[in-house]
This record gives structure tokens, sequence and C-alpha cells, in this order.
């Protein structure tokens, strides 16, 4: 996938977040480190990939993408921190459990908050599309639940969120 337009729309939405919230000299990245971790465990919820004492099945898949794609904002926004504006994905077929991929992304994720390195960063992002993989999402349904929750993003900022 082309992640430039993504990463464009990003931006547009963390400047104008920033704007809004008074905070263009602030320094946000561990905020944002944790509330990619936050978005991680909402996602992991909504599968309930780890609750082995509940027969309830997992939520819809459109709710599913909506909380991935949260994660794809927060990844997103944590590389234009870094100096990114594009991502090459190394991604590949991944044979481990959902459970197993939350681990590694959630570790992928702490690792990035201590050594703030492209290296960890593209670390997340292959491991959390591996995540998104697996899930059964492909670059097109990313993108387009990521257009929609971006235009759902600027409307709750207009709104006082």
């Amino acid at each position: 996938m082309n992640w430039q337009t993504l990463f464009d729309m990003q931006r547009e939405l963390d400047n104008y977040i920033l704007a809004q919230h008074d905070l263009k000299n602030e320094n946000v990245f561990d905020k944002k480190v944790l509330a990619l971790l936050v978005e991680v465990g909402e996602l992991a919820n909504e599968t309930r990939c780890f609750k082995y004492w509940s027969v309830k099945p997992a939520s819809e898949k459109s709710v599913i993408a909506e909380e991935y794609v949260d994660g794809i904002h927060f990844i997103l926004s944590l590389g234009l921190e870094l100096g990114l504006d594009q991502y090459q994905s190394d991604s590949h077929t991944d044979e481990k459990d959902l459970t197993a991929l939350f681990h590694e992304v959630f570790h992928s994720i702490t690792d990035l908050k201590e050594k703030q390195t492209v290296e960890a960063y593209k670390q997340v992002f292959d491991t959390y599309l591996k995540l998104g993989e697996k899930l059964g999402f492909t670059a097109n349904d990313i993108k387009k639940a990521y257009v929609d929750k971006n235009k759902i993003n600027f409307d709750r900022q207009n709104q006082g969120y």
C-alpha cells in the first residue's frame, strides 16, 4: 500500500489537534505511545481472542476494523514524530495466533517508547500490519476504514471532543 496519502491525512489531523488544544510546543510522543497501547488493548477486547473463559463471539468485522485503524492513526502519528512521512512494509504472513501477535505488538510498542528509533518504529508498523492481515484486513479495507475514521476524528474535534 502507498502510505503517503494516509501520512498526509494524519499530519493534517495532528496539526489540527495540536492547534485546537494549544499543544504546538509540547512533546506528546509518550502520550501517543500510551494512546496506541490503549487502542491495541481495545482492539484485543473486540476480537476476544484471549477470552478463553467466554463463548461470546468476536465483535462484528466493522467494529474490529474501526478499532484497528485507531491504532493506525497513532502509528502514523508516531512516524511523523520520528520524521517519517512514508513507509514500505516488510510485513509477511505470520503463522502466530492472534494472542501471540497482540503480545508481539505490545512488546514492539514498548520497545519504541524506550528507543524512539526508525528501526523500532518499523517493527511496530510491520507487526501491526501482520495483526491486521491475521484479522482478515486487506490494504483497501485499512485505507477505507482509516479515511472514514479520520473524518470522524475531525468531526469530534469540531464538536469539542
